[in-house]
């Protein structure tokens, strides 16, 4: 039976001037820009056909506060989706509250990267398929990675980052995604630093090389400027899921759009 791919819109939230959640989208996880509310463009997106729906907390890690679950639940209240909670996600008790405040799935990187026996117990208190590990990846030209590929014309790895993209880790992006299977995780979260918020295409080679070295499901994101990028992902990559935020928060296209424009080229998806 051929699983159908995923479309999954993503929110990355953080508190405004006036200390209240808000929306924003950004280029290489900086110069970010206010976007929306994220319970009012929560239920857009279950309105709209999504197939599941993610929600970021983009700075709880690097400011070492939790995640604002109040918030969590009242985008709970409006998504009859799967819903994906990640930012500041430290321990078991983190992983508990985030789903009991509506999440079904958690999303953990820095967290998981510091101790990553939190995978491993994660996954035995409330299963695998709950606990998806993040990889925030940028490419590193040097000799220190483990797992090289070539592009244009060049060799390069693909580092682990933590707090957002704002720290590298010398940690081999496909080497911590296969220890990350290993212990547990039921999903990763494939994000390039090098292509976010571009709209010039997912990083091709470092989803597929990912893919290539896991049988977990892979969620491809950062990236996306058109039905034609999440198409190439698919294809040329294999990915389970494609992610995207910004052709969706600015209206470019519409989550059916991106569907029938896959469906008409023969990838399975859900209408």
């Amino acid at each position: 039976m051929t699983l159908t791919k995923r479309v999954i819109p993503c929110i990355d939230v953080d508190v405004d001037e006036n200390g209240d959640p808000a929306v924003y989208t950004g280029v290489n996880f900086e110069d970010l820009d206010y976007t929306g509310d994220p319970v009012e463009m929560a239920k857009r997106y279950n309105e709209a056909g999504a197939d599941e729906f993610v929600f970021l907390d983009i700075t709880a890690s690097a400011e070492g506060r939790e995640t604002m679950l109040d918030t969590v639940s009242a985008v709970a209240d409006e998504v009859f989706i799967p819903l994906t909670v990640g930012g500041g996600i430290r321990t078991t008790d983190d992983i508990k509250e985030t789903l009991r405040a509506g999440a079904d799935k958690v999303s953990i990187n820095s967290g998981a990267i510091a101790n990553p026996d939190l995978i491993d117990r994660g996954a035995e208190a409330f299963g695998s398929q709950c606990i998806v590990i993040s990889l925030d990846a940028r490419r590193r030209y040097d000799e220190q990675g483990e797992h090289y590929e070539r592009i244009d014309g060049e060799s390069c790895w693909f580092e682990c980052t933590v707090k957002g993209g704002r720290e590298g880790t010398g940690i081999d992006a496909v080497e911590w995604a296969e220890e990350a299977e290993s212990r547990g995780a039921g999903e990763l979260f494939v994000n390039s630093i090098d292509k976010d918020g571009t709209e010039e295409g997912y990083d091709i080679p470092l989803t597929s090389a990912v893919c290539d070295a896991v049988s977990t499901p892979v969620i491809a994101s950062s990236g996306c400027g058109s039905p034609a990028d999440m198409y190439e992902v698919f294809t040329e990559a294999d990915a389970d899921a494609g992610l995207a935020a910004s052709i969706f928060h600015y209206e470019d296209y519409t989550i059916q759009e991106v569907k029938q424009y896959l469906a008409e080229r023969g990838i399975p998806v859900r209408i």
